[in-house]
């Protein structure tokens, strides 16, 4: 049945196509040959429309250039108002709305002159969409609804599946989500009249959606099953809308605890969201299994679906899916006896509850028109009219005044004394200050250069002490294989298995001696970049190859987002910074955390962002990041450091005119920023 469906559908877009082709070729051959009329104006508005309704705009918009100069001329204003309004939607279809409204208000101006009711209706509508759009909707009911009556008495059936669309969503983003339902309903109706697939399959959705929020979940069920039956498969924006539905569908049997049929449906989006790589899709269909499976007492796998639609959240702007990943958490953590992290995720969601809360809780109000009001203008009244003149008293108040004027200036002179005064003292306790602050400041400058020798002789110390000792236990485990090997005291099996164990134990001895070096080479001031041109996603992917084991041993998704794209510096020490901030990454990663790698153009730049999912970085610790103090704290592996790394980092990126920072929060993850020039600074 499903196939049928789909078939008559295909051939009634092939019938359409060749029949609107054949009535445009007709059309443009009787254009070719008729007078500079009123007819040739006619035909022209036939052809706009119909290249219009098959999307070919280019086209439409050639014949608008062409017959609006000679309807003008004409002064055929009925045709002229036609071809703006068309214009209007050419622009509004394109996202160019100030060309639309520029269009629309010309062709509403030309049908009120015209008091063309139909013409007025079909640009106030039009005016609805466009403010909808713009998240105006008090304006956009407004002139949608103005144009339903005409529409309605005139059986228009086109226009009024558009304006009962605009109004449906007007509706709903105002919260009056039954009149949204009224409306979408209708606009189903129309659209099935009219065979308008893509329609159809908007409204059955919408439909579907809008029950699901009023609690009638069979209902909801019923549309998006009615809706599943009208996708095409080998459709890619079908596709997608299946990707979408199906998660939801699984969502409605959760409620009525239907498991075998949540999980069938869920699954399947799921295999369908990765394969597509539609993480809304996945986020949704992650969400809906966490749920399934924590009803049936699987909560470590809950627990892991969870976590990597947390990590989606990130990337997919869903605040009411991540609402449930919140409220899932919290459950989650309760029946684990995790009192202080369900209390933490409890926290989370009654604040981004409250937040939508406040959004969705804005009083609707129509806009309602200015209206004029002329105030009377006051009429001056002369003083004197109304209290009579006594000029002995007069004659007294300025003798006072007088008075008061000499007192004043006394006053006024012995103020700019004592003022000259003031300012030869105050220049000479400047000068003093001047002095002392000159002192001061010397005195400040051998301070700190005294606490400088101090602390780097502290780093010295602490960092010969941690490298000794952790070389030393790299080279004792090398030496102490070699040994066994030596003796043959182990078989091949032991051998293989030590192998990774030798490797990594080389690694770190490696990692140290290269820390090491490099920031006794920058406290020597020996570090000289010798910058060139190169492709940063090629360093990505050499430096992602590196930490490919320590990823594989912590299960950590390690994700490339980068681009191709040039920077302008020394290579090897870039290579240094990346390989650096990977580390790092991966060392304070838990087991499925996600690190990303990316890369974007920045202020003429070049942004470089690795970002992970661990444990964070409090704003004590960040601010000791970069500074020479042999900072660090063990990872999630109970990994060693020296603390020196991003104080290299550091000194690296800045000799090459670049910029490093950090942004971080504890439990949530951490962001490393480099910004590098794209080409030679100008000096």
């Amino acid at each position: 049945m499903k196939q049928l469906i789909t078939l008559t559908a295909f051939l009634f877009t092939i019938f359409s196509s060749l029949s609107q082709t054949k009535e445009q070729d007709s059309l443009v051959m009787q254009f070719a040959f008729q007078k500079l009329d009123s007819t040739k104006v006619d035909t022209s508005i036939e052809l706009i429309k119909s290249f219009y309704n098959s999307n070919d705009y280019q086209k439409a918009l050639g014949y608008i250039a062409q017959t609006e100069k000679l309807s003008t001329s004409l002064q055929y204003h009925k045709a002229t108002a036609e071809i703006k309004y068309y214009k209007a939607l050419i622009y509004s279809q394109k996202d160019d709305y100030y060309n639309a409204l520029d269009n629309y208000n010309a062709s509403l101006r030309l049908f009120n002159q015209l008091q063309d009711s139909l013409g007025i209706a079909k640009v106030n509508n039009s005016l609805g969409l466009i403010e909808i759009k713009r998240g105006n909707y008090g304006k956009g009911l407004r002139y949608s609804l103005s144009a339903i009556d005409i529409f309605e008495s005139k059986n228009l059936r086109r226009e009024l599946s558009s304006a009962y669309n605009n109004l449906s969503e007007a509706y709903f983003n105002t919260n009056q989500v039954d009149k949204s339902l009224e409306f979408n309903i209708k606009a189903l109706e129309i659209r099935e009249q009219l065979r308008d697939s893509s329609g159809i399959k908007a409204s059955t959705k919408n439909i579907a959606i809008l029950y699901s929020m009023r609690k009638e979940h069979r209902k909801a069920i019923e549309y998006y099953e009615k809706l599943l039956g009208y996708l095409d498969p080998l459709n890619e924006n079908d596709q997608a809308i299946r990707g979408d539905v199906l998660p939801r569908i699984g969502d409605q049997y959760l409620q009525f605890n239907d498991f075998q049929k949540a999980a069938s449906y869920l699954l399947e989006g799921l295999k369908l969201n990765r394969n597509e790589n539609n993480k809304a899709g996945i986020l949704k269909s992650l969400n809906s299994l966490a749920n399934l499976n924590f009803k049936q007492g699987k909560t470590r796998l809950a627990e892991i679906q969870l976590n990597e639609a947390y990590s989606l959240t990130r990337q997919v702007n869903d605040n009411e899916e991540l609402l449930k990943n919140y409220k899932l958490r919290v459950a989650i953590d309760s029946t684990n006896g995790n009192f202080r992290s369900a209390f933490k995720w409890q926290a989370d969601y009654h604040n981004l509850k409250n937040k939508l809360d406040e959004e969705k809780a804005t009083p609707f109000v129509f806009e309602e028109e200015p209206i004029g009001i002329n105030q009377p203008t006051n009429t001056t009244i002369d003083d004197e009219s109304i209290y009579p003149v006594d000029t002995k008293k007069t004659k007294q108040l300025k003798l006072i005044a007088y008075a008061l004027g000499g007192a004043f200036l006394l006053v006024l002179i012995a103020l700019i004394v004592m003022f000259l005064n003031s300012r030869s003292k105050k220049a000479e306790l400047v000068e003093l200050e001047q002095t002392n602050k000159q002192y001061k400041l010397q005195n400040d400058s051998i301070l700190e250069q005294t606490r400088h020798l101090e602390e780097m002789n502290q780093v010295k110390d602490r960092l010969f002490s941690i490298v000794s000792h952790d070389l030393k236990d790299s080279i004792t485990g090398v030496k102490a294989f070699l040994d066994l090997l030596k003796e043959d005291s182990i078989s091949q099996e032991e051998f293989d298995e030590l192998i990774p164990e030798l490797s990594e134990n080389a690694d770190n001895a490696s990692a140290l001696l290269m820390n090491l070096l490099n920031w006794s080479k920058s406290q020597m001031q020996n570090l000289e970049p010798k910058p060139e041109l190169f492709n940063i996603q090629e360093v990505f992917a050499d430096k992602m190859n590196l930490i490919e084991k320590k990823v594989e041993q912590k299960q950590i998704i390690l994700l490339d987002e980068s681009i191709k794209d040039f920077v302008y510096a020394d290579r090897s020490m870039i290579e240094i910074v990346i390989q650096n901030l990977l580390a790092n990454a991966v060392k304070f990663s838990r087991v499925g955390d996600v690190i990303t790698v990316s890369n974007r153009e920045r202020n003429g730049n070049v942004l470089i962002c690795i970002e992970d999912t661990g444990v964070g970085i409090s704003k004590e610790n960040q601010e000791k990041l970069f500074k020479n103090s042999g900072f660090t704290t063990r990872g999630t592996g109970h990994e060693k450091g020296t603390g020196l790394g991003l104080s290299i980092c550091k000194q690296m990126v800045e000799l090459n005119y670049g910029k490093i920072w950090v942004e971080s929060e504890p439990n949530l993850g951490s962001k490393f920023f480099v910004e590098l020039p794209k080409a030679k600074p100008i000096s």
